[in-house]
């Protein structure tokens, strides 16, 4: 059975290589012209990371463009992080661009890593684990965060490994879970936000089926976050649409089947909007350049829609 990003992999390709030739190409330049000599990709300043480069795989991948070169340099640069210490973050950027490649390409940046290096990984989760039963973002961390909860689960399931005690993991969600709603970050927050929800509701579909009250509660708060830009916001105090609100939302609705509880033509509407003409997206209409992370959003985003957009 494919885990939870392969299995959104295929769902998002399906969809771009339903965009006209003409977008998905100037897209791939962007794209393939944004790496760097190590073979990675870097965000707005600095050098190459991992987060980034995750990223820029996963765009790659989606428009067919993982192969050959531009493969074999990424290998090589994921392939010299394998004995670095790295946050969760890191941790599934790594694993999931090396699955990436893996797949896209048949080269595995795990070939030469210690034999022991999936147990090392899950043992190195398992550190973030709090008493609540969630995941902190770091081992000095003492908050259990929405977000890194379900990126270990993500990660256990890239490298093969059970969760570990996913009542306890649910438990600890749906303590997060507001009277509006929706889910937050971390506990002292009383508001809900987009994303929290998105990544509430993908570790709750992880483990198991989704209450019905839980559903549509989320289906109603996510669909107030639309406003009248035509994407969504990242919670209520924020007037102001995103890529990254609008594509974990609008994927999360399509996962519960109520992608129609929002206005589906002014969502591509709005991420057509920030499409730049070299290729690459706008994060918002306040952003000043592009990027691959929200390059990604945006891309990501026309491909749930899954038809050309005019």
């Amino acid at each position: 059975m494919p885990s939870y990003l392969e299995d959104l992999t295929v769902r998002l390709a399906v969809g771009v290589s339903q965009l006209p030739e003409e977008t998905r190409a100037r897209h791939a330049r962007f794209f393939l012209a944004a790496q760097r000599d190590d073979g990675g990709f870097a965000g707005r300043e600095g050098g190459s990371d991992l987060y980034y480069t995750n990223f820029a795989l996963r765009s790659l991948a989606l428009l067919g463009e993982l192969h050959g070169e531009v493969a074999e340099r990424a290998r090589s640069f994921l392939a010299a992080r394998l004995s670095g210490h790295a946050s969760i973050v890191d941790f599934l950027s790594l694993i999931y661009g090396a699955s990436l490649i893996n797949l896209s390409a048949g080269l595995d940046v795990f070939a030469d890593a210690a034999p022991q290096w999936r147990e090392a990984v899950a043992t190195a989760l398992e550190s973030l684990r709090r008493e609540d039963g969630g995941y902190a973002k770091g081992t000095e961390g003492t908050a259990s965060s929405t977000y890194h909860t379900f990126l270990v689960a993500l990660c256990r399931q890239l490298i093969d490994a059970p969760l570990a005690e996913p009542d306890r993991m649910v438990a600890f969600v749906l303590s997060q879970r507001r009277d509006d709603g929706g889910f937050v970050e971390i506990k002292p927050m009383k508001r809900s936000g987009t994303n929290p929800t998105a990544a509430a509701v993908g570790l709750l579909k992880i483990v198991g089926p989704l209450d019905d009250e839980v559903r549509e509660d989320v289906v109603d708060f996510l669909a107030d976050m639309q406003n009248d830009e035509g994407g969504l916001r990242a919670n209520t105090r924020i007037p102001i649409a995103d890529l990254l609100s609008t594509f974990t939302g609008l994927l999360t609705l399509t996962d519960l089947e109520a992608a129609d509880s929002i206005d589906a033509t002014a969502i591509a509407r709005y991420a057509k909007s920030l499409e730049q003409p070299d290729g690459g997206f706008l994060g918002a209409v306040w952003d000043q350049g592009v990027d691959v992370e929200y390059s990604f959003y945006g891309l990501a985003t026309l491909g749930l829609l899954a038809k050309p957009v005019d």
